[in-house]
């Protein structure tokens, strides 16, 4: 199934609902990368994703941390990955980024994946996040599952 797909987005609410929208869709064991500048909203994309798997804990950006896990009602899990201070996948591996990517009973968010491009599974899901300004975003989605 193709899923590609566009959003102007107008206010973060609206972001929310098209990713928690998209995450209904998607089985478990998916990867979706999410490309956009600081503060392009990424993680208000996150928040709206994890909503739509039926995860109510906050969910916030894993900048400092690396990843978030966050358990899924019916088992698996929900992994978001900031990989902003990763040099390469190199350094990615060597704190198994790989478990994270393959796991057939989860799902993955991977910001700032250009880091690791050369590992990324190559059925991963694009998921664009363009700054157009203060309120707007233009949300670009590709990929098939």
């Amino acid at each position: 199934m193709n899923i590609d797909r566009k959003l102007l987005s107008h206010s973060e609410s609206e972001t929310e609902a098209f990713a928690e929208t998209l995450a209904k869709e998607l089985p478990r064991g998916r990867v979706l990368t999410l490309d956009g500048d600081l503060g392009a909203g990424k993680t208000v994309f996150s928040r709206g994703f994890a909503r739509g798997l039926g995860i109510t804990e906050p969910v916030s950006s894993p900048t400092y941390t690396i990843i978030q896990e966050y358990p899924l009602p019916g088992g698996g899990m929900l992994y978001h990955l900031d990989l902003y201070r990763i040099a390469c996948s190199a350094s990615a591996l060597a704190f198994g980024v790989d478990e994270f990517l393959d796991d057939p009973d989860s799902l993955a968010l991977i910001e700032w994946p250009e880091r690791i491009a050369d590992i990324i599974p190559g059925d991963a899901i694009q998921v664009r996040i363009r700054h157009i300004s203060d309120m707007e975003r233009e949300i670009s989605v590709t990929g098939n599952c």
